[in-house]
């Protein structure tokens, strides 16, 4: 009985032992079919943003065509935001190599950036730690931070948030937090001048005495409440 017993022990630590090659493997497949899925959420989130955004262009905001990709996109978010969200409570911020590279970041960053306040404010502490790690680039954090601030009805600090406005039928910066500084604050986390990432990103001129002014009205309307 001695001896059967000590075999089996010798044959299971042997089964145990052939076993490890096959955590390799799937922690390697694991990987690819994250960076499959990142692929899939990408393209699902950004293709009726693209075609609402050209058709905007063309036939303005109130468009239905505009009006219709707008439902696609919204419809598509939501299954995308569920993703991201398994993605980052199972993994955390996963590294670039889990994500395939950078685009892995831009694809979970977008998708929070376009879900609710409530989501963005969850995640913004792993977002935090994730620059201070290395594995995220500053410029995604602003735009949460942005976001958040804009969404919560306060002055944003980086510049990162365009919003229409229905009454004047345009769009137009939401209001910022000293404009006359946003530059020194944009250069110290590694940003273009808001002049630059304005007309390259929304093709919106800067105009430091208007939004100024802006501000000022912004903050004057505020304190009536």
């Amino acid at each position: 009985m001695k001896y059967i017993l000590l075999f089996s022990l010798v044959l299971a630590m042997g089964c145990s032992s052939k076993t490890k090659p096959e955590t390799t493997s799937t922690k390697t497949k694991n990987q690819e079919n994250l960076i499959a899925v990142l692929d899939t959420i990408w393209k699902a989130e950004q293709l009726p943003i693209r075609k609402r955004d050209s058709l905007m262009k063309l036939y303005g905001a109130e468009s239905e065509l505009v009006k219709e990709q707008q439902a696609i996109y919204k419809k598509n978010h939501s299954i995308n935001e569920k993703k991201v969200k398994d993605i980052l409570d199972t993994y955390g911020w996963p590294t670039k190599e889990m994500t395939g590279g950078e685009q892995g970041n831009w694809t979970i960053c977008n998708v929070i950036q376009h879900s609710d306040n409530a989501v963005r404010i969850k995640y913004l502490p792993m977002m935090r730690q994730a620059v201070k790690d290395k594995k995220l680039e500053p410029r995604f954090l602003v735009r949460a931070e942005d976001r958040i601030a804009t969404e919560r009805g306060d002055l944003q600090i980086y510049g990162g948030q365009m919003k229409y406005y229905p009454e004047t039928k345009s769009f137009n910066l939401w209001p910022v937090f000293e404009p006359e500084n946003i530059d020194k604050r944009r250069t110290e986390i590694g940003l273009d001048s808001i002049a630059i990432f304005l007309k390259n990103r929304f093709n919106f001129e800067w105009n430091l005495e208007e939004q100024i002014k802006r501000t000022e009205a912004f903050l004057k309307e505020r304190n009536k409440r």
